[in-house]
């Protein structure tokens, strides 16, 4: 299929998914994107096995068998991470930043060690052929909450700003914890752990703060040479796409460097508030980030839902599907639990108790297109029995956390904010008892 012939069918995928589920069905646009893409794929694989003749789903193979790996983290993701950042709250990040920081850092690591464990010990039990390093591995995968399903999807929610601003600034850092656990747990498996994990995470996180705040800073100074919109939203292209190639090429973490920038640029751009409200009075620079955002979340999420149409199915599916979810959701709440009780009651953002903080933060965890590139990654590494078992694994985790737990996180937080309302109003009726009882 041509380059041309691509576009157009994943417009029609967009468009014709966006007009139903505007007109009829009314779910949050992304997640229908990825539902009734998948739902489509499944209904044309059906098609095909029970009428003879020409492939119906022919064209959506050809999609789907397009290299989503290289899609992901060589053209689009750091375009989409930093569009991500430049919407971050900067003072609520401030405010925060203790909790992002043990979520983005420690919730990852325990969740990823943890998720291992499960797993191994539930593959042991029923007899999966897998060993602990690749369950850690496996963890490492999808543990770490995507920043694009979490700005894609949240955002959209009506959550409140402090903690829409938790989840994505935690979303945001802790993929290069979870790429750095990844690409060391990757060595050990595949036999060439020459590296700690020490020196992986200093060498991702460092390199990327230093080539991502040199490179920001030089082009932020060209940005305050020009009034020209255009030209200052080239420059901010310019920045992300040399950042990333740097970092890839020194081995270094593209996406904390794409966040990096994305956050720079916001300051920057901040700071000029007041000149560009004269030259710029549209706000083309904004407009322009959430526009190609927009578009690039929805294009990835329909290559999710089609690129099950190239999946083989494991053998273990009927294993894999309860334990990988049980698993995710687990080991999430264990890292968050434990992050919470670091971070101390009095830290914990919204007056939440720890349990409200620690249920939100569970299922508000979405997974999405970066797992699935990473699980991807490793074809050449495995067998392909063991090679179906991750790639399947995270299927189910990114399909269950996206429409599951994205259709429902919005319940969710509502339900949590009831609980917090009637908690305060009876710590309130508490302390007026006391009250009453001191004064007589």
């Amino acid at each position: 299929m041509s380059v041309m012939g691509f576009v157009i069918v994943i417009l029609i995928f967009i468009v014709g998914i966006g007009l139903v589920n505007e007109k009829w069905i009314h779910l949050q646009s992304d997640i229908s994107l990825v539902l009734f893409s998948l739902v489509i794929s499944v209904l044309l694989l059906l098609v095909d096995m029970l009428v003879p003749g020409e492939s119906l789903s022919e064209p959506l193979h050809q999609i789907a068998s397009f290299e989503f790996e290289a899609y992901l983290l060589d053209t689009v993701l750091c375009f989409m991470l930093f569009a991500g950042a430049s919407k971050v709250n900067l003072r609520k990040f401030r405010q925060n930043l203790k909790a992002i920081s043990l979520l983005a850092l420690l919730t990852t690591v325990i969740s990823s060690l943890l998720y291992g464990a499960l797993f191994w010990g539930a593959a042991r039990l029923f007899q999966v052929p897998v060993d602990i390093w690749l369950c850690i591995l496996l963890g490492c995968i999808v543990s770490p909450t995507d920043p694009i399903a979490a700005t894609g999807i949240l955002n959209k929610l009506g959550l409140s700003k402090n903690v829409t601003s938790v989840i994505e600034s935690e979303s945001l850092f802790n993929d290069g914890t979870g790429v750095a656990l990844f690409v060391f747990f990757k060595s050990i498996v595949g036999h060439s752990g020459e590296s700690n994990f020490l020196v992986v995470m200093l060498k991702e996180v460092v390199g990327a703060l230093v080539v991502a705040l040199a490179v920001s800073f030089l082009l932020g100074q060209l940005m305050k040479l020009t009034r020209e919109p255009v030209r200052q939203i080239l420059i901010s292209v310019l920045d992300v796409a040399l950042v990333y190639a740097v970092c890839e090429h020194f081995g270094f973490s593209g996406v904390i460097a794409s966040v990096v920038c994305g956050m720079y640029f916001a300051y920057v751009m901040g700071a000029q508030e007041r000149k560009r409200e004269v030259y710029d009075p549209h706000n083309l620079y904004v407009d322009f980030w959430e526009i190609l955002d927009n578009i690039l979340n929805a294009v990835l999420f329909v290559m999710i839902g089609l690129s099950v149409l190239n999946v083989h199915i494991s053998s273990h599916i009927f294993f894999i599907v309860p334990v990988s979810v049980a698993a995710v959701i687990l080991s999430r709440f264990a890292g968050v639990a434990l992050s919470s009780v670091l971070l101390g009651k009095h830290k914990i953002p919204s007056s939440y108790s720890m349990m409200e903080f620690v249920s939100l933060m569970t299922w508000s965890a979405l997974k999405g297109g970066l797992s699935l590139a990473l699980a991807m990654s490793t074809r050449e590494l495995l067998s392909q029995e063991v090679y179906l078992v991750v790639l399947n694994t995270a299927y189910v985790t990114i399909l269950f956390t996206v429409v599951v737990q994205g259709l429902t996180v919005k319940k969710g937080y509502q339900l949590i904010e009831q609980h917090k309302a009637r908690r305060v109003r009876r710590q309130s009726e508490r302390q007026q008892d006391v009250g009453g009882a001191c004064g007589t």
